[in-house]
């Protein structure tokens, strides 16, 4: 049986921009909210080198040193921080429950924070390549292949999309597909055919990553899936457009899901359940930015301080 810990105004799960939005304004509430920062303290933006696009930093900032001044920012208000991951949930009793490392802790208020994980190809040269010319995210890194060749895979929406957008960049972007039509909508498919700086590699799949320390990425190696040919594909970047996992599994059975797997909310940030809140990339499967999530972990906050106090007048 798990011990019993310590009772919280509030427990956040996550510590990325939602996270972390969330703990500055709760804590600066005097809520003293405790924050599990989980198996990747800073959530997605520790992968990223520059991060341009996040607004009050004018020539960019690396995406682990923003990270690190939002987590200082919580703490210096009164956030607490585990370095540790939530194993299970039990949001049926009137003490929301939370249990990490073997023990039980009670919070009147929960925010979570998890985000999602973006599908990869599953080849190791990924996670040596990641921040380095293999991207999952063209708003936040397509500016950086200005005049290059991108290889893009997928076939949905999102890959169209991703296309399209990387093209106002790039020299060049191939599109690689593993079958022989898209599941893209008819009106994003016509504009990716009409647009000339974008070639499809059909029934085609990325076999291997090559590149260096000095330069990342540097060619890819296809295969076509129905002829067996390998053809060494000279690249600067690879953006993979295959999809995102919600990081909500131990939420199943607790909140309401959808279809996908993202934490179902009414009025922006509320979940099914009272006192429990959700933000960033675990709710939302369509901007999926840093400064997006910031913003619902500010709402998040906002929204469970006026929970609370409502709380503590009944």
């Amino acid at each position: 049986m798990p011990a019993q810990g310590e009772h919280f105004l509030q427990i956040i799960i996550g510590s990325g921009a939602a996270g972390l939005t969330a703990a500055i304004y709760s804590a600066r509430a005097s809520l003293e909210p405790l924050v599990f920062e989980g198996s990747q303290p800073g959530g997605q933006l520790t992968t990223t080198t520059e991060v341009e696009n996040f607004p009050g930093f004018e020539a960019g900032i690396l995406g682990p040193e923003l990270m690190a001044t939002m987590k200082k920012q919580a703490s210096r208000f009164g956030a607490k921080f585990l370095p540790r991951e939530v194993e299970a949930v039990d949001f049926s009793r009137e003490k929301l429950q939370v249990v990490s490392g073997g023990e039980i802790f009670t919070a009147d208020s929960v925010i979570i924070a998890t985000g999602a994980s973006p599908r990869f190809l599953g080849l190791e040269a990924e996670k040596r390549f990641i921040g380095r010319g293999v991207s999952t995210c063209a708003t936040c890194d397509a500016f950086f292949y200005r005049g290059k060749k991108v290889v893009v895979v997928g076939g949905g929406d999102s890959a169209v999309e991703e296309s399209s957008f990387i093209s106002k960049f790039a020299s060049e972007v191939t599109l690689v597909h593993r079958r022989d039509q898209l599941r893209a909508s008819e009106i994003m498919k016509e504009r990716l055919f009409n647009n000339q700086k974008i070639t499809i590699a059909w029934n085609t799949v990325v076999e291997e990553i090559f590149g260096s320390s000095e330069k990342g990425v540097e060619a890819v190696l296809l295969r076509n899936v129905k002829t067996g040919e390998r053809v060494k594909y000279s690249a600067d970047g690879l953006f993979l457009a295959i999809g995102h996992i919600p990081n909500t599994e131990i939420f199943k059975g607790q909140l309401e899901l959808d279809s996908n797997g993202y934490i179902a909310v009414t009025e922006n940030t509320k979940a099914s359940v009272p006192g429990v809140f959700a933000a960033g990339d675990a709710v939302d499967h369509r901007y999926r930015q840093a400064i997006t999530a910031a913003g619902m972990g500010s709402m998040a906050s906002l929204d469970a301080e006026k929970y609370l106090a409502a709380l503590k007048k009944s």
